[in-house]
This record gives structure tokens, sequence and C-alpha cells, in this order.
């Protein structure tokens, strides 16, 4: 498969991000001919960079002659800052606006792409902490994230409604070194401790960067993977036993109580609901698919991260 793929052309929204600059690196080193479209000046140095302003919708169509794959992770980041309803058109904007654009170009003129790969995410189940596995054929939440990835995804479907096979990852909190999550989880290791979240109950999917990237690079070049996809760890992990594997590896106490809910609702308002409450998510489907996790087991993950913090 990946002979069939040597030296084919992938362009990446979104890859001065995270995920787009691992993304990239190891598309690289497979032998993809990668290139970005952003907003901005290029900040990775390896790659060409086109630039676009979805919000005045100008691209130029030219950008993908000779383009295979459309890898599509642009998205203004969804927890930088409170979500006012300000904030939560720009959020949907970046992300469904961005799509509809981008299939319209193809579309006008005729492009021929070999798939279309999205990303989404698992708050498309919205946070409800209870017993219940979600799975990829469960209806989305109604909440603010669920009607986003609802939204987000439905505009994804327009190049499957086109005939163009479509790839959705629902992607989980990402474990990097440089990731936000991380960084926000890790900030109080300075004064010497570490703090959970709410009760601790609530599950907190997670991926490690490299399978994530993996899964993106296994949806370019396994033509039968369609549709969406959850991209979380198969081990259910709960806040607090995360912080408690966190604690183990940084060698730092968990104090107690944690944050309680009503304070992050005091700072986060809405947003609040997303670290005190959270769902399960199935990694079946991506097993059933021919996918092996390289890291399978949160101590695992976090010590490959971690290990020389």
């Amino acid at each position: 498969m990946k002979d069939k793929n040597h030296g084919a052309s992938v362009l990446i929204t979104g890859g001065s991000g995270l995920i787009g600059r691992n993304l990239t690196s190891l598309l690289l080193s497979g032998g993809y001919k990668v290139s970005h479209l952003s907003r901005k000046e290029n900040k990775f140095g390896k790659v060409r960079v086109y630039r676009w302003n979805p919000e005045k919708r100008i691209i130029d169509p030219e950008i993908f002659n000779g383009v295979d794959y459309l890898v599509h992770l642009a998205g203004t980041n969804i927890g930088e800052k409170r979500w006012t309803e300000k904030r939560k058109a720009e959020i949907k904007a970046s992300r469904i606006d961005t799509s509809r654009l981008l299939f319209s170009t193809v579309k006008d003129y005729r492009i021929n792409l070999r798939a279309f790969i999205s990303a989404s995410g698992t708050g498309y189940y919205g946070s409800l902490t209870d017993e219940r596995i979600f799975t990829e054929n469960d209806p989305p939440s109604n909440d603010f994230l669920g009607s986003l990835c609802r939204d987000w995804e439905a505009a994804a479907d327009l190049f499957s409604d086109a005939g163009i096979r479509t790839v959705k990852i629902r992607t989980s909190v990402v474990l990097a070194r440089e990731s936000m999550a991380l960084k926000r989880l890790l900030a109080p290791v300075k004064s010497g401790f570490l703090l959970k979240t709410g009760s601790g109950k609530q599950y907190m999917p997670w991926i490690h960067i490299s399978d994530l990237c993996n899964i993106y690079q296994m949806a370019i070049e396994d033509d039968s993977m369609r549709g969406a996809f959850n991209a979380a760890s198969p081990s259910h992990t709960s806040h607090g036993s995360f912080m408690k594997v966190l604690a183990e590896i940084m060698k730092r106490p968990v104090l107690r109580p944690g944050i309680p809910p009503w304070v992050l609702k005091l700072f986060l308002g809405e947003m609040a609901g997303v670290v005190t409450e959270g769902s399960r998510v199935s990694a079946e489907k991506i097993i059933d698919s021919g996918f092996v996790f390289g890291f399978g087991h949160l101590k695992d993950a976090l010590y490959d991260i971690l290990q020389d913090y």
C-alpha cells in the first residue's frame, strides 16, 4: 500500500499546528510530497506553504494541481479562550466554513482527489460521565461541542456525497510534549505538586501523538477506510487515574481536594464541562480496521513523552 502511495502529494490545512507538524514529519519520512495551506507565514520550514484567506473566501485553485490527498486540520483552538458567543462563532467558522470553502473549490474546478481526510473530535458524543462506551454509530450530543462536530462532519460529508472517499478522525485529548492539554496539567509542577480537576471520576479519552499521526497515514493509505473513526486509546482512563499516573512519573503529589467544579465554572464558563465531565470512547472500529496502537497504555505514553522533562 505504501508503494502505491510513494511520492503521492498531500495538502494539509492547519499544518503549522501540533498535529500538522507531526503528521508532516511522518509523511515526509514516508516519501510523500507535502504542502501546507495556511493563513500565516510558514514556521515549519520543510514544506511549501500556500496562503489562503477563508474569511474572505480567497483561495487559489492552482494550489490543488497534482494534489492526491487533502487533510483538513485547520481550526481555532477550542480551549484557548472562554466560550463567548463571538468565540463560539469563530470556532465554528474555522472548521465548518473552511470545509465548505475547500469543497466548493474542489467541486468548481473539478479537482480529482483520491481522498479527503478531516479532523473531528470525540466531543461529538458530549460530556457525560457514566459507564456507557460511545461508538461511531452513536448520535451527536446537543451541547456546543456535539453540535460543532456534527456540523463539521456534515461539511466533510459534502466530499463523500460528491464521490470522494472521506474519512473523519474523531480525536480525543492528544498527548504530546508540546500539547496545550498536557502543559496545563503540568503547570503546577514547578510549585511541587499536581492538581486534579473536579471529582476525578470523569473519563478522559486520550491518544499519543504518534498513534494519532499513524491513524492519519492509515486513512491516506487504506482505501477501505471511510466515514468516522474514533482516535482514542483502547484503555478507558478516568481523570483521577490519569493524574495518579502523571504524579508517579513526575514524582509529585496530587493535592486534595482538587479544583471544584464551581471554581472552574467561574473561570471557564460553559467550557468547564469539558474538563469536569467526560465519556468513554470505543477504539474497536479502528482496531478492527487493522490499526495497532503503539501506546495503548497511559503509563507508557506519558513516560515516552516526559522521560526527560
